[in-house]
Parts: C-alpha cells; structure tokens; sequence
C-alpha cells in the first residue's frame, strides 16, 4: 500500500503522540491517571501551569550536570511554586513537580496543614526553652522518680545499724 507524503506525514505524527502519550513523565500509568484525577478535582490545568527546566546540582553524574533535569513549576492562579530535581530524568522530575504541586493545592483547599509543615512546628517545639514553671515541675518529677527508685534498693544486711 502506498501513502502520499501527506498520509506518511499524518501516520508518522499520530504515532509520535502516541508515544509521546504513553511516555509523558516515564511512570506507570496508574500514577499517571491518578495525578490527572487529582489535577482535574482540584482545577489544575496545564494552561495555568509555568514550566522552566533548570540545570540540576548534586549528585546524579554527567546527567545532571549537563542536562537541565530540574523543574520548575508555578500555578499561576494560586502563586503556588514547586522546585524538585529528585530524579534524574526530567520527565520523572516533571512528574514529581507535578504531584507536589497538587499536594499544595489540596492543603490549601482543605485547610489543612502540610505534615511538613506540622513537622517544622513540632522541631520547633521540642527545641524551644523551657520556662522557669516547667523546669520546676520537671526537677520534682525527677526528684519523686529518685526516691521511687531509692526505695527499690536491697537492704544491706552488713552493715552496722
């Protein structure tokens, strides 16, 4: 069967989106269907979306040093800006940027606080300076726990009374 260039041209571009399609960030599908889902519920649009690529740094070889396989990626309707350069590759980067982006949003949308963020908070808690009150009630609790634990002491039969 014979194609004109025209028909051979057509053939030729369906097949790269095609490929291009079942290619686009180098994961399952699975994961791909669910970021899709996750966009399309909280309004995210490819349209809304400011993708650059940036030279990555660290470790990752010849790759990352000559390849720009770090994502920028800004929501132009919420401010949001998501920087990742996890991967190697670009497309999975592009995935990762992604899915961090939606993650965001959701919080934002639900109200929530971001476990990263509650973990910051919790850091900053533990590393905080005790009050004079709470040193007080700390010392007694050990106090108390010493003389718990003094009273747990064999008797020494040996010595003199």
């Amino acid at each position: 069967m014979f194609l004109d260039p025209e028909q051979q041209m057509m053939l030729l571009c369906e097949k790269l989106s095609w490929y291009r399609q079942m290619l686009k960030f180098g994961v399952r599908n699975a994961k791909e269907k669910a970021l899709e889902e996750d966009m399309r519920k909280f309004g995210v649009r490819e349209d809304d979306l400011i993708e650059k690529f940036i030279h990555s740094g660290g470790p990752g070889g010849q790759n990352v040093n000559k390849v720009a396989t770090c994502v920028y990626l800004k929501h132009v309707p919420t401010g949001f800006v998501v920087k990742i350069q996890e991967a190697r590759s670009q497309g999975l980067n592009r995935f990762l940027a992604r899915r961090e982006l939606v993650r965001k949003i959701k919080n934002d949308v639900l109200g929530r606080k971001s476990e990263e963020e509650m973990r910051r908070q919790r850091i900053r808690r533990a590393k905080r300076r005790r009050s004079r009150r709470a040193k007080e009630r700390m010392l007694e609790q050990k106090k108390l726990q010493a003389q718990k634990k003094e009273l747990r002491t064999k008797p020494q039969l040996d010595k003199e009374i």
